[in-house]
């Protein structure tokens, strides 16, 4: 993932090489995928007055753990349009408590209390989805051989789709290149 000077702190975050954090790649193909959501939990912290993980992808039917590390009050509000919205205030010292989404979307997160923290949680059917690093990398986990359409998402520079071969003998490679302006 490449992209340009960053227009905004958090949504836009460029690390070593120009590489673009917190996309979400996604093989956005049927592909057939009978494995289960996995059976642990993916932490969502709230520390520092913002979300540690700022886009949590996640399967249908993973639980999610979300836990507040601040002495203070927050409250975590995903606006699902396609899942149930739910928000719930989270006390300084209670113990995290845990959310479950039954069909994929991706749903935006605020606190009502803190106007700036703000992330996103991308629920995926499938298992073959992975979030772009610091450096912009990434790498879809156990994708058979066959002929896919891959999907990167980001929240201010949007979508883009490309066709990929996938080989049993080689490892495929895929770049997307987002720009400012978008």
């Amino acid at each position: 993932m490449h992209a340009s000077n960053p227009l905004f702190p958090e949504e836009v975050v460029i690390g070593p090489g120009n590489g673009l954090r917190n996309v979400v790649v996604y093989v956005s193909s049927e592909v057939k995928d009978d494995s289960e959501a996995p059976p642990a939990a993916v932490m969502f912290d709230q520390q520092g007055c913002h979300y540690t993980t700022h886009v949590l992808a996640v399967r249908t039917g993973q639980e999610i753990k979300v836990s507040n590390s601040d002495p203070f009050a927050h409250n975590i509000h995903p606006l699902a349009k396609i899942n149930r919205e739910w928000n719930k205030m989270q006390l300084p010292g209670t113990p995290p408590f845990s959310y479950a989404y039954d069909h994929d979307e991706f749903i935006p997160i605020k606190c009502n209390i803190h106007p700036w923290m703000h992330g996103y949680f991308a629920v995926m059917k499938s298992s073959h989805f992975a979030v772009s690093g610091d450096d912009g990398s990434f790498l879809l986990p156990d994708l058979p051989a066959g002929h896919y359409t891959v999907t990167a998402w980001h929240e201010t520079y949007g979508t883009q789709t490309k066709e990929i071969s996938v080989t049993d003998n080689e490892p495929a490679s895929l770049n997307f290149n987002f720009a400012a302006g978008r």
